[in-house]
């Protein structure tokens, strides 16, 4: 079993019709499922999934996602470890803060792999994550 963390693109994927990407993810998230490997993501991707819905009032389609998404992931707050780790991430100016934010939440859960379809991230060496890819390059 494996512990794999989604940035936020990767359940937007899932949840909306974004082919190829959504046909991937689904992919990987039934292979997930076979080997046992327990899904992973931040209160920011949570947040972050709910401002197209939110913008257009659809209060169903936001109950969904946020029941959807925490049945299927433990969910890792940015909390005061998270802060500090985000302040490290932070010194690296390549890192835009939503990353640096995934990044931290995704160490401090100590994950095996990070999973993005932000090819800026691909091979970043972060404490606490064992390999960050693409979702072009991820294993399935």
């Amino acid at each position: 079993m494996s512990r794999v963390f989604w940035d936020t693109n990767v359940y937007i994927y899932l949840l909306e019709d974004f082919e190829p990407w959504s046909s991937t993810v689904k992919r990987l998230r039934n292979r997930m499922q076979e080997r046992g490997d327990q899904l992973v993501t931040s209160t920011l991707t949570l947040g972050e999934i709910l401002v197209k819905p939110t913008a257009k009032g659809d209060t169903e389609i936001c109950r969904k996602y946020v029941e959807g998404i925490t049945a299927a992931s433990q969910i890792v707050p940015f909390d005061m470890e998270a802060a500090k780790r985000y302040a490290v991430l932070r010194c690296d100016r390549s890192l835009r803060s939503p990353d640096a934010i995934q990044l931290a939440c995704a160490s401090v859960a100590g994950v095996d792999l990070f999973v993005t379809n932000d090819s800026r991230l691909h091979g970043k060496l972060v404490v606490g994550i064992q390999f960050i890819v693409s979702l072009d390059r991820v294993p399935i």
